[in-house]
């Protein structure tokens, strides 16, 4: 079961601008920043409520967000939906015709595990499934 929208996954050329732009925007500092070696990526969240917005940094130029921002620019990279059990959901989602970007959850940042959902199987949006590690 989708609990609720998790966070905003937002591409950033520069996590240090976007950070004190969001801070302005928000009226809030970020709460975490950290390094996910096997993305590519530095995050950096901002809690929203329920929800939060997590900025991502490309820590190499042949990774996911940087080839993202180079074909379309910075900008919203995905939803993310927090699930109750995400083994269940992946086995539901496949059952249901959606494409799995990966067949075992990874170990996402902010102490999740995560699997993506291809957007051709997404109306053109990736999403992300996530569950906290317990």
């Amino acid at each position: 079961m989708i609990l609720k929208i998790e966070h905003l996954g937002i591409a950033v050329k520069n996590l240090e601008e976007a950070n004190r732009l969001f801070s302005l925007l928000l009226g809030k500092e970020s709460y975490k920043s950290e390094s996910v070696e096997s993305e590519g990526v530095t995050t950096s969240f901002f809690a929203l409520g329920e929800s939060k917005v997590e900025l991502l940094e490309s820590t190499r130029p042949d990774g996911p967000i940087a080839k993202f921002i180079e074909k379309r620019g910075e900008g919203i990279h995905h939803v993310a939906f927090e699930v109750e059990d995400i083994h269940a959901m992946m086995t539901k989602l496949k059952n249901n015709g959606f494409q799995l970007l990966n067949d075992e959850p990874k170990r996402g940042a902010d102490n999740k595990l995560i699997c993506f959902l291809h957007p051709k199987s997404t109306n053109g949006v990736l999403v992300e499934l996530c569950q906290e590690i317990r």
